[in-house]
């Protein structure tokens, strides 16, 4: 993985990553919704994301736990969100950015691992 992509770019990528996945459970996973974009939202806002990442901040490696400092730390922003802290959207930037640098070493097993800790049961009720 290239060394020079920002925390930012990472968070972006990662944003997407999860995104694709809680679609993927809402529409072939054992939950069937009638409008999954509409309860996908309720899993990807930054208040869901800070939530979620609490329930894998503790099995997350060094590195992992390095890059979400690091984008947490690094994002500074005055465009947050009505219905999320700042708090809450800084550590769901980290959370994204810690899918994002997954995806980008290409380790998707621990991305299911990481995702399905933080969303698996969530989702499934």
């Amino acid at each position: 993985m290239r060394e020079d992509i920002s925390s930012n770019d990472l968070a972006y990528l990662g944003d997407s990553v999860i995104e694709l996945l809680v679609r993927r459970e809402l529409v072939g996973g054992a939950r069937r919704v009638a409008h999954p974009s509409d309860v996908a939202v309720g899993y990807v806002s930054a208040a869901a994301q800070s939530d979620a990442l609490a329930r894998i901040e503790d099995v997350l490696t060094e590195e992992e736990a390095d890059v979400y400092r690091r984008a947490r730390n690094n994002y500074h922003t005055s465009n947050v969100p009505r219905s999320a802290t700042a708090l809450q959207y800084r550590r769901s930037t980290g959370f994204e950015a810690v899918f994002g640098y997954l995806y980008l070493k290409g380790d998707t097993e621990r991305v299911e691992e990481l995702f399905k800790t933080a969303y698996g049961q969530e989702i499934k009720d």
